[in-house]
This record gives C-alpha cells, structure tokens and sequence, in this order.
C-alpha cells in the first residue's frame, strides 16, 4: 500500500500536476516584488504546502476543487520581512519582569508576543541572545503563531560585560550564579576554554549561530561603552566551535578596537557598531564581514531612559554615530542587514516597520526591502547545515521558496510608508503557505 501511494505522488509530480494537493493556493493577478530585483512584475503565483511551486505571467491551470484561488486584484506581493536582530523572549518583556520571572513565565510571555512579529508581516527572525529554543519548537510544532527563528541561544558574556545580569553581590563568583545565566539566557564564560565550553553548549542546545558579547552596551548593568571585552583568544575560542559545526560566529560590539579584534579572530558579523571609525569599515568590506546595523535615533522611538542616568548617556553617544556609521557602510559597500534590537518595550517592538523605513535617511525603498528580506536571508544561510530550515529559501519570492507572502495595498517601492501600519496596509501575510490574516478574499 505505501509502495502504491509513493508510485502515486511520483507519477502526479511527474507530470506537473500539483493543483491535486489539498493545501495549494493559486495567488492570480499580483504584481510582484520578488526581494531581489529592482521591478515589479505581474504574475500568478501557486502555493503548494509550505513552498512557493511557480511563478508564470500566463494563467496557472489548477483544479479549483483542491486549490483555494485568490484574487490579488492588482495588490503587491512582497516576500515575508525578516528582522535579523530580535529577542524573541526579551522584546516586550519589561526590565523589572525580566530580573524576577522564571523562565516558564518568560516563555508564555514571548508566546503571546510572538504572533504580533508576523501579523506584522516578520516571518523570520534571527534571535541574538536568549533562551528560545523551546519557543522555536512550540512555533515549529504549530502549538503556538509566531515567526521561523534562527536561535542563538545564551548571549556569552565575559564577568561584568554586556550579558553579565548579576545582582552587585554576586561577587566573588562562585559558578553561574544568576538565574538568567541558569535558565540560559546569557552565560558567563571568562577565558578561551569556558568561551569553548559555553559555545559548544549553545551548539548542543541547537543554536544556528553563537553570539558574543565583546564591547559595553546601553543596557549593561556594569559596563560602560568604551570597554573592550573578551581577548583575541576567547572570540577565537567560540570561532573554533562554531566552525567546527558549520556554522559562524557575530558578536555585540561597538568600538573600532573590539571590531577589529573580533574580525581577525574570524568573526562573521558584526552587531551594531555606531562607534567605527572608516579603517574598521574598509577592514570589513576587505573581509566580507556582514554588519547588522540598527537605526537608532534620538527621536520618539529611543528608549526612554531617565535623563542623566549612566544608560540615557551610553545611548546618546551611540545615537550620535549613527549617521556616520550608515553613511560609512555604503561608502565601503559593506553588507548591511536590519535588525530592530528591541528589549523590554512592547511599545517599540509595535513599531517594528516603522523604524524599518527609518532607514530612508540613506537607502532607497527597493534597498530598504532588499535587505529586509534577501540581504538578511543571505546573513542567515551563513549558519550552513546548522540552518534550522533548509527546504526551502527565505527572502524571496522564488519558485522553491518558502510561502512567506505580503500583499500590499499600494506599491512598497513607491512608498516605503507602506510598511509602517502593517494593520491597514497588509491584506494578507503568509508565513510557511499558512495564511495568517486575509482581508483581500478569493475570487475565480
């Protein structure tokens, strides 16, 4: 019987008959953006399971019984947005809950935020820091809505850098004594072989990339940001596990010296970083190392520190070198990726698009989309056989990619604002051929 039923299917995909599946989709009349091309072009676009299985100008002959037909009526198809800097379990997750919540409770927080990611139309994200791999199965399961993530697992953090999350009297050390470093949220490794260790068991974990922390940050609790972390060994130490495994290393940095240290140690990305200067930029672009960029600005979307506090001063110096940071970029055409970077503000974390067109302060629409949907899918394959999601491509509407589909009322290359109030402007977002909200309707 299973020898009929495999013989069956391969004489049905044989001949091209894929309207028989039960799940497929006929999208007729879109004009698409296909997330890599400078054009759009109208066509018709069949869904067959998860996959997107053709794309043709010329009408799709399909069994109207088996596949639901929409009719996009002249509306946009875009790939599904990807944000390649998230913290799926810390995005809308306020500070004080964060300090005194068990994971359990982190976990059924995130899981009601993460269906908001893709009713924003974010299909995919990259998590840098966090314990979401059991987020990621419950999304994989079809327990729970929410967007593919690619995880890193803990954040690895030297003592008293940027992950270090541990109450003033958790010194002298004696193991990993916060909870957050417990239930896997950031760890503490000082020295190549804890680095080695703690890597390996994000990889064991199942991460598809290990994250670093090598510089001060905004939030730190002890660090300020002119400080260097970790040696030129410890990064290579996470280098040397994360190669082992097929996979690549990014670290949280913003100073030109732990840039340049983490570069030469082989790292593949670089987060953040508005505190360069243009000889890092050139030994970047020389490289060919990625630099996931965030637009902060000092504007209604910054997070709204107490002014004069010691973390209101760091993100002032950071938002000053913004500009220069972009500008810098395209100067040395270093490969950007977007990525919010939200953390404890559900607020911000609603303005996902809307701080994703920030960007047209120095690119294009085209540009903007381009690297929120194939220029951050390309960061991601960078994970290799770690990729968490190999059938298919992302960031593409492409045949044998992933059904990650907007329709936009209006054209996103025209106008970026689009993007910024997914509730009105979307009609219909799919994420892996599962429509998740539908205001166009189907039509013959």
């Amino acid at each position: 019987m299973q020898l009929h039923k495999s013989i069956s299917v391969f004489l049905l995909l044989s001949f091209g008959f894929s309207c028989f599946s039960q799940n497929s989709i006929l999208f007729k009349n879109v004009f698409v953006f296909n997330g890599k091309d400078e054009k759009i072009f109208k066509a018709n676009v069949l869904v067959v399971g998860e996959l997107i299985q053709k794309i043709d100008s010329a009408p799709i002959i399909v069994d109207g019984k088996s596949t639901k037909i929409i009719d996009g009526r002249g509306k946009y198809m875009m790939p599904g947005l990807i944000d390649a800097h998230a913290h799926m379990l810390l995005e809308s997750l306020p500070f004080p809950l964060l300090l005194t919540s068990d994971i359990g409770f982190m976990n059924l927080y995130a899981a009601h935020f993460a269906e908001k990611q893709v009713m924003r139309g974010f299909t995919t994200v990259r998590d840098m820091g966090g314990n979401t791999f059991s987020l990621a199965k419950a999304i994989n399961s079809g327990l729970i809505r929410g967007p593919r993530i690619f995880p890193s697992g803990a954040a690895i953090s030297q003592t008293g850098g940027h992950g270090d999350f541990g109450l003033p009297t958790d010194v002298p050390r004696n193991g990993d004594n916060s909870y957050l470093t417990k239930s896997g949220m950031t760890s503490i490794a000082d020295g190549a072989d804890q680095v080695l260790l703690r890597s390996r068991e994000q990889l064991r974990q199942g991460a598809s990339q290990i994250k670093l922390c090598a510089g001060g940050g905004i939030i730190s609790m002890y660090d300020p940001v002119d400080v260097s972390q970790y040696t030129a060994e410890e990064i290579k130490a996470a280098v040397s596990a994360a190669t082992n495994w097929g996979t690549y290393v990014t670290v949280h940095a913003y100073l030109p010296e732990s840039i340049r240290t983490a570069v030469a140690a082989g790292v593949k990305c670089i987060e953040h970083g508005q505190l360069i200067d243009e000889a890092t930029v050139k030994l970047m672009a020389e490289k060919n190392v990625w630099w996931c960029l965030q637009p902060f600005l000092n504007d209604e979307d910054a997070t709204p520190f107490p002014e004069g506090s010691a973390n209101w001063k760091k993100q002032q110096e950071i938002i000053k070198g913004t500009d220069n940071a972009y500008r810098l970029a395209k100067k040395y055409k270093v490969k950007v990726a977007f990525g919010i970077d939200c953390l404890f503000d559900s607020t911000s974390a609603k303005n996902q698009g809307k701080i994703l067109c920030k960007l047209d302060h120095w690119f294009s629409p085209f540009e903007i989309l381009k690297m929120a949907t194939h220029d951050n899918a390309e960061l991601l394959s960078l994970c290799n056989n770690r990729n968490p999601y190999p059938a298919g491509k992302l960031g593409e509407i492409a045949e044998g990619a992933y059904a990650d589909i907007i329709l936009v009322n209006g054209n996103p290359l025209e106008n970026i604002r689009l993007i910024e109030n997914p509730e009105t402007n979307f009609g219909l977002i799919m994420k892996n051929g599962i429509i998740y909200k539908n205001n166009v309707g189907e039509g013959r």
